[in-house]
């Protein structure tokens, strides 16, 4: 959520992190459940020994190194800042609106989307585009990341489980904490397989389709539906084909910028109803919170694959 001042103050003040390191593994490991074989392939090879060949324990890294000052000019694409109204029920992302002189999540996408498909670049870059996109994506799901008001929740004091926090970081960790805790014996792999187990032949199977739609969330379903894989790949065909990897000369995409969308109306719906001075982690707001985030952080991970998919493989390849 940045236009560049905001970037500056997230970054030095806030220690939250997107999705905390427990959502963003999460989002790799689904992910991984699902690549074809080239994309596998590339990412076994890329990510190596250091994670495990896994897109799991890799996801945390752009989060682990924005603070540091080799990568502090990444802080601002972990975000976009909507400047919408959700108190007032008005949830919209608007590139040309909220994407501060190129520096958002959008544009990141974008462009790491072009770096790690580009051959010339060295093992390392590509690694490095890897592990952006790996983050990226499931950042781009988490409500309050494209989010503006009140820096994305960070001004709002809040308390979890009888801890002081702020509103930002109960949806990046504090819920989920308490989730996993409660249901899935503090278990990652506990909870990503029962999130793909969802996806397979579960809550989530209908749902699938759906979520690999990158067309307007006005369009009926089944005009969407025609479209969907194909949308992915023309995203990524448009941008593939572009001749200079500068980022002034990215192509907006189209993909993100609809799941934006789509994570940002939660702040309308779900993320601020809140009453003041309750445990969010407790009661109702936390049992309407949990099924959003769980159903979030699966679609960016199904998503992740398809994205990846289509780069290496030229298709979702998935259902």
């Amino acid at each position: 959520m940045f236009f560049i001042g905001s970037a500056f103050l997230l970054s030095a003040l806030t220690p939250a992190l997107a999705w905390g390191n427990l959502g963003h593994e999460t989002v790799g490991y689904v992910a991984q459940e699902f690549l074809s074989t080239n994309a596998l392939s590339f990412v076994q090879s890329s990510l190596g020994s250091t994670y495990n060949k896994s897109l799991g324990p890799a996801a945390p890294w752009a989060d682990s190194v924005k603070y540091e000052s080799a990568y502090r000019w990444s802080a601002p694409y972990h975000f976009v800042d909507a400047m919408d109204s959700p108190l007032q029920g008005s949830c919209s992302v608007e590139e040309s609106r909220d994407c501060g002189d190129d520096d958002c999540i959008l544009t990141a996408i974008a462009n790491y989307t072009t770096r790690v498909a580009k051959t010339s670049l060295s093992a390392a870059q590509r690694q490095e585009a890897l592990k952006f996109l790996d983050h990226f994506l499931g950042d781009i799901g988490q409500p309050l990341h494209v989010e503006n008001y009140e820096v994305g929740g960070n001004d709002i004091d809040a308390v979890c489980g009888g801890e002081s926090t702020n509103l930002h970081a109960a949806w990046d960790t504090g819920i989920l904490t308490t989730s996993l805790d409660a249901s899935y014996s503090s278990s990652v792999p506990t909870y990503v397989a029962a999130l793909v187990a969802r996806i397979k032949s579960g809550a989530y199977k209908s749902l699938t389709s759906d979520w690999l739609s990158c067309t307007s969330t006005t369009e009926p379903v089944s005009k969407r539906g025609l479209v969907r894989e194909a949308s992915i790949a023309r995203d990524i065909a448009r941008l593939l084909s572009e001749t200079s990897v500068k980022r002034a000369a990215i192509t907006p995409l189209e993909c993100p910028l609809v799941w934006a969308r789509e994570a940002n109306a939660y702040d309308c719906s779900t993320v601020f109803n809140y009453t003041s001075n309750t445990d969010l982690c407790t009661g109702s707001y936390y049992k309407s919170a949990v099924p959003v985030i769980d159903l979030q952080l699966a679609k960016q991970g199904y998503r992740l694959a398809a994205w990846l998919n289509v780069i290496f493989d030229g298709e979702t390849g998935l259902p």
